[in-house]
């Protein structure tokens, strides 16, 4: 039998780091607190009084996601202070796109051993996030699990909770029409989706993060980790203001397979390519590894970070909409019908 007295530190769990990164991240978590949340941490869970939030008869929407390999980017460039508003932007876009007030979050951290440093400087870029969409952080979990994780590395995952009033769901596919407009809302870049490919193009050119971007005066690592843009303000602003029958958040699988997933059977979208204009970084992605047009728009956003469907007498004031916050957006195409089956996306034109 070993004498040795083993302790939970010599397993590799530093109970006092996670209790000061509580610590050290509180004040940013009480910055975000909203109308039904304090925002304070400590409980075993976080408490949101829906009712004092406003809502008459609300449906909840739930949210998880994560930020998938862009992290190892962030990992690799140890950058970090970007990270958080793509796990929550993952998140609140697409409560959003349904309609729905984003209420609260909660973020899960976890690995081998815990850096205070790096996890509070990824934790209170979740807290500015929240607190720029009018979420509050209500709680989450940092879990230590040496021999889970490699030494360096860590995880991010993020589940987010919304409401909305039980008549304003969105989509409405019972309005839309044929001739509807289609209105797209620029990305910021790369957003979070496609990373696992990004890599590949910089391991075949043995790219490095800290070399300058060919197409931007600044280093790979600071247009690759663009964090990805928060629709939540915008999105509400476009709702209220009249004629939106439907959101697409374009994430994995890109334009493609994300818009007919709020068009009813009978619908196609109809999107003219060259109607906008491609940030630089997919023009020099697909130049890098010869990347097929089709792949593009199957794997990346190419510069489309949201699509609105909505009535075509409102088009104008869902522009301003997204415009008055800041947000580019513009006619893109319109929906026809098909013969009575699933909906597709028709493009035309080239990307630009």
């Amino acid at each position: 039998m070993n004498s040795s007295s083993f302790t939970y530190r010599i397993a590799g769990v530093d109970i006092d780091a996670g209790d000061a990164l509580v610590e050290r991240i509180a004040p940013a978590a009480r910055a975000t607190a909203r109308r039904g949340a304090d925002a304070s941490l400590g409980g075993f869970g976080g408490l949101f009084d829906i009712k004092a939030a406003g809502f008459k008869d609300p449906v909840l929407v739930a949210s998880t996601d994560g930020v998938g390999t862009k992290l190892k980017l962030a990992i690799a460039a140890k950058r970090f202070g970007t990270i958080g508003q793509d796990l929550v932007a993952m998140c609140v876009n697409d409560i959003v796109v349904q309609g729905a007030e984003p209420l609260f979050f909660l973020d899960y951290y976890a690995s081998a051993a815990l850096n205070v440093d790096e996890a509070a400087e990824v934790i209170e870029g979740i807290a500015r996030a929240c607190k720029a969409c009018g979420c509050a952080l209500i709680g989450g979990e940092t879990a230590e699990m040496p021999g889970l994780y490699a030494k360096g590395d860590f995880d991010l995952a993020g589940f987010a909770v919304g409401a909305v009033e039980r008549d304003a769901i969105l989509p409405k596919t019972e309005h839309m029409r044929a001739g509807d407009v289609l209105i797209g809302v620029g990305s910021s870049g790369i957003h979070s989706n496609g990373f696992s490919l990004v890599r590949k193009v910089l391991e075949a050119g043995q790219l490095q993060l800290d070399s300058a971007a060919p197409f931007a005066n600044a280093p790979l690592a600071d247009v690759l980790l663009t964090p990805t843009i928060l629709y939540v303000k915008s999105g509400l602003a476009a709702i209220a203001a009249g004629g939106v029958k439907g959101f697409a958040h374009i994430t994995g699988s890109g334009i493609p397979g994300n818009v007919p997933r709020v068009l009813p059977a009978g619908l196609d979208a109809c999107i003219e390519l060259s109607s906008w204009e491609t940030p630089p970084v997919f023009q020099w992605l697909r130049d890098q590894a010869n990347i097929a047009e089709a792949e593009m728009l199957a794997t990346f956003n190419c510069g489309l970070g949201l699509v609105a469907v909505g009535d075509p007498k409102a088009a104008d004031s869902i522009i301003a909409a997204f415009r008055n916050c800041g947000q580019r957006a513009f006619v893109i195409g319109a929906l026809a019908g098909n013969d009575g089956g699933e909906p597709k996306v028709r493009f035309s034109g080239k990307l630009k």
